[in-house]
């Protein structure tokens, strides 16, 4: 049986197979001697993204208590679920995430990791469910990597197609006429259409 440390674009922490190209973590929420969940799902506002193999080191997962392993099919699947890049092991990308998000915010020098994740926080959740927000532009012009709710389901938008995520990856591109929401959190997208370019998984990207 897989694990419960998949992610979703809803930011769920779920049991399936899939394989995916990042790991990251929400701080300790795991139990060490069951492998499984505990009832919180964070106990730290630095929610992050981090590459899988960290200059050839490899951790057993949820072997240890340090942090719990989390694993996506692909950093826009991060990046919707509430998480950012990580500055100890993809430092280039988190450096350029926060200039990004310093020239869409036009602030006169990058936040501090902190500072984004305080407001990361607080447009992730609504309560303990993900927070849906406005959809304030046409689906067309959202940069490549934003990701939005039509019907319960979450589509990863690529050249403004969507492609919908499931526990088996991406299907087919397909025209979306209109979304219900936005899962990307606002001050990420506007990061991405200032610059940032999130790693897509192959199968879209």
């Amino acid at each position: 049986m897989p694990l419960q440390n998949r992610v979703t674009p809803f930011g769920d922490i779920v049991a399936i197979e899939q394989r995916g190209l990042f790991t990251g973590n929400r701080g300790i929420i795991h139990n060490v001697a069951t492998k499984t969940l505990l009832n919180r799902r964070w106990s730290n506002k630095a929610w992050i993204t981090c590459t899988l193999n960290d200059r050839g080191r490899w951790r057993a997962v949820m072997a240890q208590r340090s942090w719990t392993e989390l694993f996506f099919l692909d950093e826009a699947v991060a990046l919707a679920a509430g998480h950012r890049p990580c500055f100890a092991c993809r430092r280039a990308s988190a450096e350029a995430f926060r200039v990004a998000w310093a020239q869409a915010q036009a602030m006169a020098k990058p936040p501090s990791a902190p500072v984004m994740d305080a407001v990361l926080h607080s447009e992730r959740l609504d309560h303990r469910l993900k927070r849906v927000h406005p959809l304030v532009m046409p689906i067309a012009d959202l940069p490549d990597g934003a990701v939005v709710v039509h019907r319960d389901a979450a589509f990863t938008i690529v050249r403004g197609q969507g492609h919908r995520w499931s526990e088996h990856g991406y299907d087919s591109a397909r025209q979306l006429a209109h979304a219900d929401g936005l899962l990307t959190p606002p001050s990420t997208l506007n990061a991405m259409r200032a610059g940032y370019r999130p790693l897509l998984h192959p199968a879209i990207g």
